[in-house]
């Protein structure tokens, strides 16, 4: 019987505040930026994931703050910060992420960039050479497509779009009257950086748009002095806000949110270091903000423009080794995925194995004249969608298909409803998910006429079906014909589409009716196991741990006596090795040259092992605000390798933090040996690629 730990777990001190910890997790990705043993680009990339967080944290979190302290509805968590406080916090924190961002940028990258021949470079730093070529183009592709935009009372200030790069001038001169201020917004169409190609070959010298902007402003304010030209963007609040139960058309509604997001209302501004103070006021006024809300930086506005780079640079020692992930086979002929997958279950473990077996699955179901039915969930997928590609192809050609899309998958709204619309073209039956809940779960289920009659297959994952992200995200999938997990993924699909009340499967927990009380269940069951003397563990890897009542359960069975390790790769409200209390929790974090994303739910069960796949973290949106999907590994053999793999991340002491005091994480110490988890997967793909090696993940082997 689960026991009653409102107050006895009730201390703010035993959680860590949800937004603190996520910069934290952003304070490691910048670790990578400065770790020297990375290469060159590759550091520059991990400085421009930084950015491209941070802006995703004050769009959404940090709005959402701000919100909730202008209505004074507060929504105090464990952690018992207000939204005032909260943001108050926040800011501090981030000034110092700021400050470090930018100090490995001008202090470490651009030397040593320099030193390999790639240079960032202001006009002043340009050869006569350069300097007339770039004076040309500006006069050529740049200058045509401005606007000089005065602010004064007859010119109001004008809406600039979210995160767009501007300038702002200060002018003066007689005839100026009221206007003082000029805005010039950067052109989003043109590229962020610019270069100039004769420099000769491996030499690369960049200058950024916007400062060839501010030294040509002076042609567009003819016969005004420019005091001055500072480059700034505004961050603005992307969160949608729909009411589904008075939507008549969800994906018209979204189209329409998708206009204004644009344009909500500011929650920060960055500008250049040496704008006056008394022009950054005079901004911060425009956008209603204070100084608060203001963030002066020596270097980029914008970091996210340098992605680019790492591709065009033809340095193949300053980038990661490349590597072609392995093609998952289990048996003769290789193309015949269902005989595959009747002969045995198969696990994938991206990215060092293909996802091209997911698109091949997908693919010869869309082909094959024995398949009857195609029914999938699309949560985030790439631009150019090779299973949006075959599912189309499957529903011209006669088949059944049926795809669940999540319109509201954060930042990919727009993706989403242009997939939706080209699927209905194409005749499949398109449907968006149960009101009020976001559609998460990973499923691919196939219907197959065959000699013994009517089969089943499927796949579940623990990540999106996108061909892009495969290559960079750490997942795992599986593809079963399991007569129960196939049913029970067919009951799913009846519950999205149709109109059903939330069904009892066997063998999948889904949110979010039965997940968290799994969850729950099954740390109850290791406390039982400890008090009676059994063995008793639990491993859990997870993007995210914020639930409440999950930690509370956690904190109990680590009194109990249960040894909990967990591989929690970004936000972390529980607090680990608090005496008393989670002595026995453990909680490390990996962050490398993929993301580690997989969800994972390991249990001892007295020495009945247990193995789970999720696409749930531990958060209460996952647990009951989504559809989302856990099932178990049931195959020994690959129960086995899951277990190899999760041993090998545990004693990663390379890239591998331990939460420490307060919310911060140190690297592991090194014992012995150097073990680079996400390195040694590497290195056992490229083993089993040479050796022609196709059924691994079938097997059971070492991995």
């Amino acid at each position: 019987m689960q026991e009653d730990t409102s107050s006895v777990f009730s201390d703010p001190a035993l959680y860590i505040n949800r937004e603190l910890s996520w910069l934290e997790f952003n304070q490691r990705v910048l670790e990578e930026a400065q770790d020297p043993g990375n290469p060159l680009l590759e550091r520059l990339k991990f400085l421009a994931i930084v950015g491209s967080n941070l802006d995703e944290f004050f769009e959404v979190r940090v709005a959402g703050l701000k919100q909730q302290r202008e209505s004074n509805v507060s929504e105090i968590g464990p952690d018992g910060m207000s939204p005032g406080e909260q943001l108050a916090a926040i800011s501090a924190r981030v000034r110092k992420l700021v400050n470090d961002k930018y100090s490995v940028w001008s202090k470490e990258l651009v030397p040593a960039l320099e030193q390999s021949n790639i240079s960032f470079l202001s006009y002043e730093e340009l050869t006569k050479e350069e300097e007339q070529y770039y004076t040309k183009y500006f006069e050529e592709f740049i200058f045509p497509v401005l606007t000089p935009l005065a602010v004064d009372p007859s010119h109001p200030f004008p809406h600039l779009l979210n995160k767009s790069v501007n300038v702002a001038i200060e002018l003066e001169g007689n005839d100026l009257k009221n206007a003082h201020l000029g805005v010039v917004q950067v052109p989003r169409m043109l590229p962020h950086l610019l270069t100039y190609k004769a420099g000769g070959k491996g030499i690369y010298r960049y200058i950024f748009i916007g400062n060839l902007i501010q030294i040509h402003v002076g042609s567009l304010f003819r016969g005004v002095a420019v005091k001055g030209a500072y480059q700034f963007r505004v961050t603005r609040n992307s969160n949608l806000y729909l009411d589904e139960e008075e939507t008549d058309n969800l994906l018209k509604t979204i189209e329409h949110e998708l206009h204004n997001r644009s344009r909500g209302d500011a929650v920060r501004l960055e500008i250049q270091q040496d704008c006056p103070r008394h022009m950054a006021d005079q901004l911060l006024q425009m956008f209603n903000l204070t100084g608060d809300d203001l963030y002066q930086v020596e270097g980029p506005i914008s970091f996210l423009g340098l992605m680019p780079v790492i591709s065009e640079v033809d340095r193949p020692d300053l980038k990661f080794r490349p590597f072609v992930p392995v093609v998952v086979s289990a048996s003769a002929p290789p193309e015949d995925i269902f005989s595959q997958i009747r002969h045995k279950a198969i696990l994938l473990h991206h990215p060092y194995e293909s996802f091209q077996t997911v698109l091949d699955f997908i693919e010869q179901a869309a082909v094959d004249p024995d398949v009857l039915a195609i029914k999938q969930t699309l949560y985030r997928t790439s631009g150019h969608s090779q299973i949006v590609a075959s599912l189309a192809d499957a529903a011209q050609s006669g088949k059944q298909v049926t795809v669940v899309i999540e319109l509201k998958a954060r930042f990919d709204e727009a993706a989403n409803i242009n997939w939706a619309k080209t699927l209905q073209e194409a005749g499949a039956n398109v449907v968006y998910g149960i009101v009020g809940l976001k559609t998460h779960a990973k499923l691919a289920l196939v219907v197959r006429r065959e000699e013994d009659g009517i089969r089943r297959y499927l796949h579940l994952g623990t990540g999106n079906y996108n061909q892009v992200t495969a290559k960079l995200y750490e997942d795992f999938g599986l593809l079963t014909c399991d007569p129960e997990i196939t049913n029970d993924s067919a009951e799913l699909f009846n519950y999205l589409t149709g109109v059903s009340v939330f069904p009892g499967l066997k063998k999948i927990k889904a949110a979010p009716k039965a997940l968290h009380k799994f969850v729950l269940e099954m740390i109850e069951r290791e406390i039982d196991h400890a008090k009676n003397g059994k063995p008793a563990a639990i491993f859990g890897k997870v993007n995210a741990l914020v639930d409440e009542e999950t930690i509370k359960a956690l904190y109990r069975a680590s009194q109990a006596g249960v040894m909990i390790n967990l591989l929690v790769r970004g936000i972390c409200c529980l607090r680990s090795k608090v005496p008393g209390v989670s002595e026995n929790i453990t909680v490390r974090s990996i962050v490398g040259r993929f993301l580690e994303h997989s969800r994972v739910y390991r249990f001892e069960n007295a020495g009945e092992l247990e193995v789970y796949l999720a696409s749930a973290d531990w958060m209460a949106r996952n647990f009951f605000r989504r559809v989302e999907t856990c099932f178990p590994v049931e195959d020994a053999g690959l129960r086995v390798r899951i277990e190899q793999i999760l041993n090998i991340s545990w004693k990663d002491n390379a890239k591998a933090r331990e939460q420490g005091q307060e919310p911060t994480y140190v690297r592991r110490v090194w014992a012995g040996e150097r073990v680079d988890a996400q390195a040694l997967f590497l290195e056992q793909a490229f083993r089993d690629r040479h050796a022609g090696i196709r059924s691994r993940s079938t097997t059971g082997s070492d991995a």
